[in-house]
């Protein structure tokens, strides 16, 4: 018999409790993704991180391959919903790109950070998702610009937006804070540009 470590309500739902389990499991293997990489996720690890048993967070996951594949779905979802919002936006979908290009601390930005530790260690898995958000946000660019070229060059300034306020320490450091906020208005200028440039 496998028991948590934390006591769930008697009058919680079976399904609500595992579900809050699995989440809670999923998390925990984010953020050991995030702040050491691949192979510092291990079953021991994540659950010591998640606060469950070993027997659990097994049973939830089927760890290593059940953890992927939630994390993929969930990043998944969560592009989906960026994407949407990436086509309503009022201001088009490049400043939207260049806008949401820093670390904000988001479940989305967590995600990302996570797969791109796994596309680094070659998880083909997570290297063909994230090229493929990356594809969606370049052809709703493109759509917009209407120019392969300026609409890759777009891609390129909000990764270099990302990197910079990731090395300045984020929206979360104050000092850098102000900096970030000018390098923006930078790239949305030279967006200006571009757009002019492609008409």
């Amino acid at each position: 018999m496998v028991i948590m470590t934390t006591p769930a309500s008697a009058s919680e739902p079976r399904a609500t409790r595992a579900n809050n389990s699995r989440e809670q499991i999923l998390d925990a293997y984010e953020h050991l993704l995030v702040q050491a990489g691949e192979r510092a996720a291990t079953l021991d690890a994540v659950a010591a991180q998640a606060k469950v048993s070993k027997g659990r967070s097994a049973l939830s996951f089927r760890l290593e391959k059940g953890a992927l594949q939630a994390l993929l779905d969930r990043t998944r979802t969560y592009a989906d919903e960026d994407l949407e919002k990436m086509r309503a936006a009022p201001e088009g979908a490049s400043a939207y790109y260049i806008n949401t290009s820093t670390f904000q601390g988001t479940p989305f930005d967590i995600c990302l950070v996570a797969l791109s530790r796994l596309a680094q260690d070659k998880n083909p898995a997570a290297r063909e998702l994230m090229d493929e958000i990356q594809g969606q946000w370049y052809e709703l660019i493109r759509a917009e610009i209407g120019d392969d070229k300026m609409a890759r060059t777009v891609l390129l300034l909000g990764d270099g937006m990302y990197y910079s306020a990731a090395f300045a320490g984020g929206m979360a450091n104050p000092a850098a804070r102000k900096r970030i906020k000018a390098d923006r208005d930078i790239l949305l200028d030279a967006l200006d540009i571009l757009r002019r440039a492609a008409r």
